[in-house]
């Protein structure tokens, strides 16, 4: 067996896929369900540190408490009142619900089976592909093959999300990533956070961002939210959306987490989109624990959205990838 290699193991009644990199001390585990990370973890000083806060068994990934590691597919974050237009016809998520129950988040695949595909390892990278159907359903009238790959290489994970239109009308659709990660032990107000983002987007109390270019906030007039040069999180309670991120010399958007106090970092990086920061203040098992921080190809509430019509806009038989992943950087 090879410094790195892929196996399947169980989590419960739940198939796991464990990518493995025992060159570097490194391991991921991965669930069928939802095509979910579980765990990421890392060898620092030769002790094996968690940096994913991911679901911990499998109770609570059918539950999946926080949307933790959740693949998002074919909307990320929220839909406003789960109404949207689309070409011209009115959609509803949620027909004949009112009140609370009319809230629509994170898409429909946190749910879904998927089948796990080729399972694959070399000398460079182990790698996993899994994939599953969106079909037409309720507010939803669109067909979507969505197809997840995940490689463990020398530069930490990479998720590799395709969506494919396989109906014969155009589709709304895109896709984003819900990990939580810690650094240790050390309290989540001493990691220094860094986002390379110009604005940072104005909500509504639901979280909706506002109407047009009114959501968009220069991060000059938001200091508090200005995390351009790396600070302490401190208490700031953050659940905010930073857009106009700008990428690095090789492509690369990094939003990076370091641990002062062990020298222990991540960087998240994407190649488009806007990242959400939560703190995860509301989550009833270990708030503030540990911090999420989300890649998606599109803003909160994007069906509704003009600016971003094109960027989710998908043709009949085209299909789409969004890459982001995690960088491990260990003392």
């Amino acid at each position: 067996m090879g410094a790195l290699n892929v196996a399947i193991e169980g989590l419960d009644t739940q198939p796991v896929v464990v990518l493995n990199d025992s060159a570097r001390g490194r391991r991921v585990r991965i669930a069928r369900h939802g095509a979910c990370v579980l765990a990421i973890e890392a060898t620092v000083r030769g002790r094996r540190v968690a940096l994913a806060d991911g679901h911990r068994n499998a109770a609570e990934l059918v539950a999946r408490p926080g949307s933790r590691f959740a693949v998002l597919a074919p909307f990320a974050n929220r839909v406003d009142d789960a109404r949207y237009r689309f070409e011209g016809i009115e959609h509803d998520l949620t027909p004949g619900a009112t009140g609370a129950a009319r809230a629509s988040r994170h898409g429909f695949v946190r749910d879904a089976g998927f089948v796990i595909g080729a399972l694959d390892a070399d000398e460079h990278a182990a790698s996993v592909l899994l994939a599953t159907h969106i079909p037409p359903q309720a507010g939803y009238p669109f067909a979507l093959d969505l197809a997840v790959r995940y490689t463990l290489a020398a530069d930490g994970l990479t998720l590799e999300a395709t969506l494919r239109n396989v109906g014969n009308r155009v589709a709304p659709a895109f896709v984003g990533w819900h990990p939580y990660f810690r650094l240790g032990d050390n309290a989540l107000a001493s990691w220094e956070l860094t986002v390379p983002a110009a604005c940072v987007i104005r909500t509504d109390a639901e979280h909706i961002p506002l109407a047009g270019e009114a959501a968009y906030q220069s991060l000059a007039q938001a200091p508090a939210l200005d995390f351009r040069q790396p600070r302490a999180i401190g208490a700031l309670e953050l659940n905010h959306t930073y857009a106009d991120l700008q990428a690095e010399a090789d492509g690369r958007v990094r939003t990076r987490l370091r641990d002062p106090a062990s020298g222990l970092g991540i960087a998240v990086w994407q190649e488009r989109g806007v990242l959400l920061a939560y703190t995860g203040d509301a989550l009833e098992r270990g708030a503030r624990a540990s911090l999420a921080l989300e890649p998606m190809e599109s803003l909160p509430d994007a069906f509704n959205r003009p600016d971003c019509a094109d960027a989710i806009r998908l043709e009949p038989g085209a299909a789409r990838t969004f890459r982001c992943g995690v960088e491990i950087d260990t003392p």
